[in-house]
């Protein structure tokens, strides 16, 4: 078969004259987007010597109101530039121990309030809340998170890179490189009051949670931002970009006059666990159980290096996988859940995020089918000195099947800040097999760097090179990426290499072997309410994969626009003009094979949301056109139902309806996730999956009894159902306690 080789003349022409006409559209109409820069606000945090009565009433407490406040918050949704509509104010003081921070939201209609979940680290997006962000070094990159709703929810989340991963457009969108990880769970204290015109809340963050330098006259960064759910509001106290959100550090405010000590940092968290489980599938069908105990450490070093210990990792509370369908030739992504490792995994992460993850560490202690594999223990080394970033980990886990001896794997990484946005790294992954052979480990080696053009644009990237025994040419991967956002505009160009023998065996690849151009352009084109919308988002993205023989394995040309209106409804209308290249023949399904060649096709798709404040909400995504010589329907739809702030639902659908030449088949994907609040630290959750491919129903349920820091009670139950029998229940219980040994 004669294989197509890469076409000249012409994608790139066209594709550029679509780039040239929405730049034509954007510098007519560039007027309707207001450029909020940085007004560079700044606060004074007191130093005091007594305590707030922590019982969420500000406006009557002498401690705050002796304390000058903090206001003028600016929106950025609806109206970008405009004062908030409802007054805030902020108020922030510090003692040796603690940081503590008030919040008083006046508001007309306190009754009309909207609260839509009542979990520890639910979602603040669709409630009234308030989150404030803590930029301890002040570096512009890096911070930490707190928030809460009006009935005092504990939200907290680290932040890297300001939040951003690195530019992918992949279907499949993952990794943890850099952005935004709500598994950090600090432990500190928040209380709410809802009066007869305003809604307060009181916050008091110890500062051994969170990582600074001490001394004398330090500054932070800082930024404030409040929901006003009913009006679909968001303001901040630092003036965002419509681009933007809270994230964006460089655009902080500042906070002054902190005068820190080292206040000591000894956490000690030993766990229990007691297991149940019966394999229905095995000759002895016997109920079984089992007692572990193991437990977490963590030291601060220095206020900015923090000390992790851990023996017996267990991650019972954590929630399963989604079931995914693949209906193509390369690997899929499941992100990582377990709470130790995505604790400063931003420090970690080099690459392209669910594509060339160079460290992805799901493959420590998860085999291939997925199984659980023990950890028997390991360690970090996190945090900064001046303006480096340093991390170390070295983990340690039990045989598998397959593999007879026990495995260590390590990672090192350094970065290095300089100027505004810029910083320069290395990594080092290795797995070794600590058994007698000399061939069993495998390293990556990088290097990555990213340069800050202003405010508005960034050019970054990275090289690595891998050493695997009999693997001795090709090793290598670089990616390059220019970007620029600001004033409603996102542009972004990158290039990728993965070379055909790179072989970062604790990373992911998507797909081995490939080159890829791609790039994006992105409008926000503000209409302020008017005629109901709040924003259309017009766009072109493309992406091409080809392997090293000039043979074009994928292409992806994608023409959309969002509608978006001020009632909180959106539609994406969009076309996609793809290519599928496929040299080797491939099962899609049972009995239906794929054969070689190169199919070119379209495809319409329509994605529909409505507000998911309200009580009821749907999302749907619909595709249809071309798919490997035939034609393909995809639907997916999820309903979300809630019922006050305590029961959330989620009911998720997802089919494929597919007629090739070669034959016709479907797929199908059922979720139903069910939580009820009892308290915002008690809660039950339940997880239902069916798919259709391998026949199988699957339920997780968990129940949570939180103490301090998601430590506490876990009851966990998990049953699998396929082929008309039951094949597995297991019944777990786990309590964990964190003792605080240096207060």
């Amino acid at each position: 078969m004669n294989f197509r080789q890469i076409p000249r003349n012409r994608l790139w022409p066209w594709s550029m004259a679509l780039i040239f006409l929405l730049l034509l559209q954007g510098s007519i109409l560039g007027n309707v987007i207001i450029d909020s820069n940085n007004t560079d606000r700044s606060m004074q945090a007191l130093l005091v010597t007594t305590e707030p009565r922590l019982d969420g009433e500000v406006t009557k407490d002498p401690f705050w109101q002796n304390i000058s406040p903090t206001t003028d918050f600016t929106q950025t949704r609806p109206y970008p530039g405009r004062p908030a509509s409802e007054k805030t104010e902020v108020r922030i003081a510090y003692d040796r121990k603690n940081l503590y921070v008030s919040f008083v939201c006046f508001d007309r209609f306190p009754e009309k309030l909207v609260v839509s979940d009542a979990r520890r680290d639910a979602s603040l997006d669709n409630t009234d809340a308030v989150l404030m962000i803590l930029d301890t070094y002040k570096d512009g990159q890096n911070g930490f998170v707190f928030g809460t709703n009006p009935i005092g929810v504990e939200y907290d989340a680290q932040v890297d890179n300001e939040g951003e991963g690195n530019f992918n457009l992949n279907r499949q969108q993952g990794g943890v490189i850099g952005g935004f990880n709500l598994n950090w769970d600090a432990s500190w204290e928040v209380e709410t009051l809802v009066g007869a015109d305003h809604w307060s809340a009181e916050f008091v963050i110890p500062l051994r949670t969170i990582r600074y330098r001490s001394g004398e006259n330090q500054e932070w960064g800082v930024n404030f931002r409040r929901n006003i759910r009913r009006t679909n509001e968001i303001s901040y106290w630092s003036p965002i970009p419509v681009n933007f959100d809270l994230n964006r550090l460089s655009l902080a405010g500042t906070m002054t006059g902190l005068n820190l000590s080292n206040p000591g940092n000894l956490k000690v968290v030993p766990y229990g666990l007691t297991r149940f489980v019966r394999d229905y599938e095995s000759e002895d069908k016997k109920i079984k159980s089992d007692f572990e105990v193991g437990g977490d450490i963590k030291y601060s070093i220095t206020p900015s290096l923090t000390l992790d210990l851990t023996a017996n990792t267990d991650f019972a509370q954590v929630e399963v996988d989604e079931e995914q369908v693949n209906l193509d030739r390369f690997n899929l992504f499941f992100p990582e859940k377990r709470p130790f490792f995505l604790e400063n995994a931003g420090v970690f992460g080099v690459g392209s995020p669910g594509e060339v993850d160079l460290f992805f560490s799901r493959r420590i202690g998860i085999d291939a089918q997925g199984g659980v594999v023990p950890i028997i223990g390991g360690a970090r080394l996190s945090g900064k000195v001046n303006k480096t970033n340093l991390g170390f980990m070295s983990m340690f886990t039990n045989e598998t099947v397959g593999e007879d001896e026990h495995q260590n794997y390590s990672v090192a990484r350094v970065n290095h800040e300089f100027g505004k946005r810029s910083a320069i790294g290395g990594l080092l992954v290795n797995r070794v097999g600590l058994g007698d052979d000399q061939d069993n480990f495998n390293r990556t080696f990088a290097l990555d760097g990213k340069i800050g053009i202003g405010q508005k644009a960034r050019v970054f990237g990275f090289a690595g090179l891998t050493a695997t025994p009999g693997i001795d040419e090709n090793e290598h991967a670089f990616k390059v990426q220019g970007e620029y956002d600001w004033n409603g505009w996102e542009m972004h160009v990158a290039y990728t290499e993965v070379g055909s023998g790179f072989n970062p065996e604790v990373g992911f690849l998507l797909r081995d072997a490939f080159r890829k151009p791609e790039f994006r352009v992105l409008y926000h084109w503000r209409f302020d309410g008017k005629w109901g919308f709040l924003e259309l988002r017009p766009h072109v993205s493309y992406r091409s994969y080809w392997n090293f023989q000039g043979f074009q394995e994928t292409k992806f040309l994608h023409i959309d626009n969002h509608w978006e209106w001020t009632n909180g409804l959106e539609i994406h209308t969009g076309i996609n003009l793809t290519t599928e290249g496929v040299i080797t023949p491939f099962e899609i399904f049972d009995g239906i094979t794929v054969p070689a060649g190169t199919y070119d096709h379209k495809e319409a798709q329509l994605v529909f949301s409505t507000n998911q404040s309200k009580t009821l909400a749907i999302s749907t995504r619909h595709i249809l056109g071309g798919f490997f010589g035939g034609r393909r329907y995809a639907n997916s739809a999820t309903l979300y139902f809630r019922l006050g702030d305590r029961f959330n639902s989620e009911f998720s659908f997802r089919r494929n309806d597919i007629d090739l030449d070669e034959g016709r088949f479907n797929t199908n994907v059922l979720g139903f996730r069910l939580s009820y609040a009892f308290s915002p630290k008690m809660f039950i959750q339940s997880f239902v999956q069916y798919n259709s491919v391998v026949d199988s129903w699957s339920a997780n349920v968990r129940f949570s009894l939180l103490k301090q820091a998601n430590s506490g009670l876990f009851v966990v139950y998990n049953e699998a159902y396929g082929h008309d029998r039951i094949l597995h229940r297991s019944l777990t219980l786990k309590y964990s306690y964190l003792l605080d040994i240096i207060r």
